[in-house]
């Protein structure tokens, strides 16, 4: 029983042991490079990196998982730009190429028209007659210009060939380059979340799991705000433009910093309030959401300049840092660049001043009931 037992043991530590060096494999290979020119290398490469992020993703629920998962993603999409490189280099290479071909057919084939024209302008059978010294010879070459006729439309299927090849080269060409341009931008965009995400935690484990609790106790608190469960006064009628609050300056309940929560709903529903705002040249955070455009005709809630730090949706801090739990942002975070704390309503109605309890605290906002049955919402506000 004891050997059975210990048989066992072994293969199961065998087993685990095995499993750890395929994934210290995997990691090695992911982080290690490739020769110049060899695409079969990095196309395992992203493979292995694309399931090393996937594999991340689904663990990011601690900083220092998260940072692993940044890692992961910067260094996949350093390969995948490497990797568009040596293919817009193999591709101009053979560009290069068919380029010089082009110009060899289209000088020999110029040529060729052109003895072609003089043939033409000739009577060939008095041309043939008189310029050969016999029959026999006459009958030759008779033959060896139907050769060179063969020969010419040959060289010309040849030259059409290397034309239509030319071209779809040089739209693969150009369509890398911009794929290229796209991958270097969102590599630039992984760098600067990282580095932000850093700077908000200060690299510390207990600070990320404070602002990943904060967020969730928003999102819950927004929830039960919008169920009618919030604590509010009717104040009366509001005018649009007029201003109903100011922003809580620093750190408030469930905020872990200066900014307006400005939220739009409609039947019970969150709905986006990039196409309720009007269009507007606004200030973007730092970070890989923005820019995005406004399509509405409200007024704004904040005074130029308007910085936005969140959109609406499955933002960066939504589906990147999973801040919601897996949910999205139902609003659009901003603040005025310049300090200005006013806050106005985007539209006629009637004002109600609220608060609920919010993670420990007590969030504070303001409701604005639009005759349109649309409800705006103002959160992190003193009234």
């Amino acid at each position: 029983m004891k050997k059975r037992f210990f048989i066992i043991l072994v293969l199961l530590i065998t087993f685990l042991f095995s499993l750890r060096l395929e994934r210290v494999s995997a990691q090695e290979s992911c982080d290690s490079g490739c020769n110049s020119g060899d695409l079969g290398c990095l196309g395992k490469l992203v493979d292995l990196c694309g399931n090393k992020v996937a594999q991340l993703h689904g663990q990011a629920n601690t900083l220092s998982n998260q940072i692993a998962s940044f890692n992961a993603q910067i260094r996949l999409m350093e390969l995948k730009i490497q990797q568009t490189k040596e293919q817009i280099k193999l591709l101009g290479g053979r560009i290069d190429q068919l380029e010089v071909s082009l110009q060899d057919l289209t000088k020999a084939f110029s040529a060729r028209a052109v003895d072609t024209y003089k043939m033409a302008k000739t009577n060939e059978q008095v041309f043939l007659l008189f310029s050969s010294a016999d029959l026999s010879k006459m009958i030759s070459r008779f033959h060896y210009l139907k050769e060179i006729e063969s020969y010419d439309q040959n060289l010309l299927a040849r030259l059409q060939s290397a034309q239509n090849t030319y071209k779809t080269n040089k739209q693969q060409s150009e369509e890398l380059e911009k794929t290229l341009q796209l991958e270097e931008d969102r590599l630039s965009s992984q760098k600067a979340a990282k580095a932000q995400l850093l700077v908000a935690t200060q690299n510390d484990e207990r600070k990320y799991q404070q602002i990943l609790a904060q967020a969730r106790a928003e999102l819950e608190a927004i929830q039960s705000i919008i169920a009618g469960n919030g604590d509010e006064t009717e104040v009366g009628g509001i005018g649009e433009g007029q201003r109903i609050a100011s922003i809580i300056p620093g750190a408030s309940a469930c905020s872990s910093g200066t900014h307006l929560h400005f939220e739009v709903v409609k039947d019970g529903g969150h709905q986006n309030p990039a196409g309720y705002l009007s269009p507007k040249e606004v200030i973007w955070d730092d970070g890989p959401d923005g820019p995005f455009g406004f399509s509405g005709g409200w007024q704004w809630p904040v005074n130029d300049p308007v910085r936005i730090t969140q959109g609406y949706g499955m933002t960066y801090y939504a589906a990147t840092l999973n801040y919601y739990g897996g949910n999205p942002h139902t609003g659009v975070d901003m603040l005025n660049n310049n300090q200005d704390s006013t806050v106005k309503a985007v539209r006629n109605g009637t004002l109600y001043r609220g608060a609920i309890g919010c993670g420990g605290g007590t969030l504070r906002y303001v409701r604005v009931k639009q005759d349109s049955g649309i409800d705006t919402y103002y959160l992190h506000v003193n009234y």
